[in-house]
């Protein structure tokens, strides 16, 4: 019986000896906010705007010449024969498909133009990411942007690490930012 005891304690010894052997080096990162501070995420962000904001001018634009048609059809259509008012009816409608069927198009281009840009940027955080927990010998490294770690041991927070791998200045705290313009 003491032998067994003794074996027993052995046992879970040996076991908590090679747990500790085998520790796994945890360190997180808020990847959005390192992603913020990357000059890249800055120019890919103004594209994506102007991108934004030229199909925007275009919808403007598709509107204003269906509100002009619109008004123009309702100051004269009732002196046009019934199959000139029909015909400019289907014409404000196929208008107005085609602004709704654009805006669509324009959405779905907007989404996929912004992934275009901005895939770059987080390939880049990654790799350096990547780059920093290899040399530092990290085993996981989490992202606490994403919100779904819900409890973490004590680890290191490597954004300095990975902000000097990409060689990225950040002004001091003290210094007013410029006013976007």
């Amino acid at each position: 019986m003491k032998n067994t005891f003794k074996l027993i304690v052995v046992g879970i010894a040996v076991m908590l000896i090679s747990f500790s052997a085998n520790a796994q080096k945890i360190a997180h990162i808020n990847l959005d906010s390192l992603i913020t501070l990357m000059p890249e995420s800055k120019t890919a962000q103004l594209a994506v705007q102007d991108y934004s904001k030229q199909l925007q001018d275009q919808v403007t634009a598709m509107q204003t010449e269906l509100q002009t048609k619109y008004e123009e059809y309702q100051a004269k259509s009732k002196d046009m024969p019934e199959v000139v008012r029909a015909a400019k009816e289907k014409e404000l409608n196929d208008l107005n498909q085609r602004i709704q069927d654009f805006q669509q198009q324009a959405q779905t281009d907007y989404q996929k133009k912004s992934a275009e840009l901005s895939k770059p940027v987080y390939e880049k955080a990654k790799r350096a990411i990547d780059q920093v927990a290899k040399d530092a010998g990290y085993k996981y490294v989490l992202d606490t942007s994403t919100g779904l770690v819900l409890y973490m041991e004590p680890s290191e927070d490597i954004i300095g690490m990975v902000i000097k791998k990409l060689g990225i200045t950040i002004p001091p705290a003290n210094t007013p930012v410029p006013p976007k313009k």
